[in-house]
């Protein structure tokens, strides 16, 4: 080898202990009190940092990068400090490290605080935040660690709310980290709702607000004169996932629109997985009661009944009914019986195979211009074995994600 490729690996040797990964360098914390800033245990790390830092999620140019975006629990109010042990040098290094500071600034709103001092004076000042908007629901949820019950509430707000706007771009940051396709909303549109959960906690005697979570619901226009809401985020903040408050937030958001005359059903916009797994439990909850699923008329199958009552009742719309009754008929089929098992598989299968039946139906219309006969209906053989497989694996799959849900219906 010649000595300047042998320089250059050195060279980018050099140049790979300065690269960072940013999921690892932000450090995030939800802060009550002053010994929570030096306390490794109330810090959290983002999901997804792609959104800032490109797909590889990182940052060149420093070693011991630290990110720190700190939050006062209640209103948000923010501390945004860059620490790193060493940086490259451009006069030495001749390349140059990535602008952190102003990658961040683009996301979290301009009056943060940049030095601790500074955000401890406005830690005192929390006594004084409450919640915004209207409250809906109170629930309680026992702590195992604390050794009791602590008190969270779900309020309604909108941008009319003092403060709200304000709170609402740092509350929304959290967004980038935790969400993979997140993107800010345009708060100035009126048709936006948004809903909030709190915990309650004291400080010295007095009773204090944490943020938890919030959902945001867009509400569109049916004609002639009824409203589609449709849930479009929601995120519970990490350190209080796992806990049962996404249920209890998309339980109150259902009840709260289903006492309005003008609201048709409600949907989501492009849901993740955990989204409709917490929106099945959340649905076969509200509707076990309904007569129209009981076990006898689960037994005679999907009806129009199911459809109507669910939509008038619980605002529920037609898809969303459809996997209730799937899940509630589970629970009411007894699998080891041949008869009922079948009857069960054949009543989802059928619905599951709609799609595949209008692409065969796209294909052999292709075919019939391209192909002779005979060519179609081998082909059609294979494809129906490797829908059959497809099919038993998208059936099995559902099985199991629904009796995830009864089991957490049974715990409930």
């Amino acid at each position: 080898k010649t000595p300047f490729f042998s320089g250059l690996t050195a060279m980018e040797k050099k140049l790979a202990e300065y690269k960072c990964n940013t999921n690892e360098a932000i450090q995030l914390k939800l802060v009550r009190f002053p010994e929570d800033l030096e306390d490794d245990n109330t810090t959290f790390n983002p999901e997804y940092s792609h959104q800032v830092f490109g797909d590889d999620e990182v940052a060149f140019g420093y070693k011991g990068l630290k990110i720190l975006l700190y939050y006062i629990a209640g209103n948000l109010s923010t501390l945004f400090r860059i620490e790193y042990t060493s940086k490259v040098n451009e006069k030495f290094d001749c390349v140059e490290a990535d602008d952190v500071e102003s990658k961040i600034r683009e996301i979290i709103p301009p009056g943060f605080c940049t030095n601790t001092d500074d955000f401890v004076s406005l830690l005192e000042k929390e006594v004084n935040f409450k919640p915004f908007g209207m409250l809906l629901h109170t629930y309680s949820i026992h702590n195992e660690e604390a050794g009791e019950d602590i008190t969270y509430q779900i309020y309604k707000a909108d941008m009319t709310c003092p403060g709200f706007r304000e709170y609402h771009e740092r509350l929304q940051t959290f967004l980038m980290w935790f969400i993979e396709t997140a993107s800010f909303i345009d708060v100035d549109d009126e048709r936006w709702n948004y809903f909030l959960v709190f915990e309650k906690y004291n400080k010295d005697g007095a009773t204090l607000f944490a943020t938890v979570g919030y959902m945001t619901v867009y509400n569109y226009y049916v004609y002639p004169d009824k409203t589609r809401p449709r849930v479009s985020q929601m995120l519970i903040l990490p350190p209080f996932q796992g806990e049962g408050h996404g249920a209890q937030l998309l339980e109150t958001v259902h009840r709260y629109y289903m006492s309005s005359p003008t609201v048709l059903d409600i949907t989501a916009e492009d849901p993740s997985e955990n989204y409709v797994k917490l929106r099945d439990f959340v649905l076969v909850k509200l509707c076990q009661d309904l007569l129209c699923f009981s076990p006898v008329k689960l037994m005679q199958g999907f009806s129009q009944e199911m459809v109507t009552e669910a939509q008038q009742k619980l605002k529920i719309n037609k898809q969303h009914t459809r996997r209730v009754y799937e899940i509630l008929r589970l629970r009411a089929t007894n699998m080891g019986d041949a008869e009922q098992s079948r009857s069960y598989r054949l009543d989802v299968k059928r619905r599951l195979i709609g799609p595949y039946k209008k692409k065969q139906r796209e294909l052999a219309k292709m075919r019939r211009c391209l192909r002779p006969e005979e060519m179609t209906n081998q082909l059609n053989q294979i494809d129906l074995n490797l829908q059959r497989e497809q099919l038993e694996e998208s059936f099995q799959q559902l099985v199991s994600d629904y009796r995830r849900v009864l089991e957490r219906l049974a715990q409930a």
